[in-house]
């Protein structure tokens, strides 16, 4: 195999996505609908969430501090469709990866109106709203896309284990002691989870982008 044609290869994988994309929102109707999680509520033997079993889950009420600063609550999740991930700034190992991930989210759909990120700190007490700041600006994020929430260690840690079903450990002063999920979640405008996402799989994050265009037209919001 020459180089000539493993370079139209690489190429061909790499636009495959968009490709795919633009046919959807492009040729004809778009009859693709994601699933929705939990309709049925949540089956589990957990009595320290209080899951409704028959009811559909939706992402209860929070509140937190943005890094500019700025209260956001749940209502937010009302507004715009939201991905959400949970991350600390002095993560040594799947954070990194992660939050250059959702870069190029924000790189593909930061021009979208009707989309925005919300990254939640399960470090709050270093995390600060100042913290938070500065590693957005070092990492390139766009404040007015990408929420950064810091706020009380134990809502935010019942919002992880209650309102998205994901694990989370404090690790007191050991970074590499902490446990949070790699997952990014797609959550719609009614606060139902409609996807999780490898947050350190490229190609996992490449169908949350796909994704998360389908369900903006989904709402009529694309």
């Amino acid at each position: 195999m020459n180089k000539t044609f493993k370079y139209a290869l690489l190429i061909f994988l790499l636009l495959l996505p968009i490709g795919i994309a633009t046919f959807l929102f492009v040729f004809g109707e778009n009859t693709y609908t994601l699933d929705i999680y939990y309709e049925n509520g949540v089956v589990s033997t957990n009595t320290f969430c209080n899951f409704q079993e028959g009811v559909q889950h939706r992402i209860p009420d929070f509140k937190f501090t943005a890094q500019d600063g700025s209260i956001i609550q749940q209502d937010m999740l009302e507004d715009k469709i939201t991905v959400v991930s949970f991350f600390f700034t002095s993560c040594p190992t799947i954070c990194p990866t992660m939050n250059s991930e959702m870069l190029r989210v924000q790189e593909r759909l930061g021009n979208k109106e009707n989309l925005q990120i919300l990254s939640i700190s399960v470090d709050p007490e270093y995390d600060t709203q100042e913290v938070l700041l500065a590693y957005g600006q070092a990492l390139g994020s766009d404040p007015s896309f990408w929420k950064m929430a810091t706020g009380s260690r134990n809502e935010i840690y019942d919002l992880a284990r209650c309102g998205f079903l994901l694990p989370v450990e404090h690790g007191g002063d050991d970074p590499y002691e902490f446990i949070h999920s790699e997952k990014f979640i797609l959550v719609d405008t009614d606060k139902r989870i409609r996807g999780y996402y490898e947050g350190t799989s490229r190609e996992d994050v490449d169908r949350l982008i796909i994704e998360a265009q389908i369900l903006l037209k989904e709402y009529d919001l694309f």
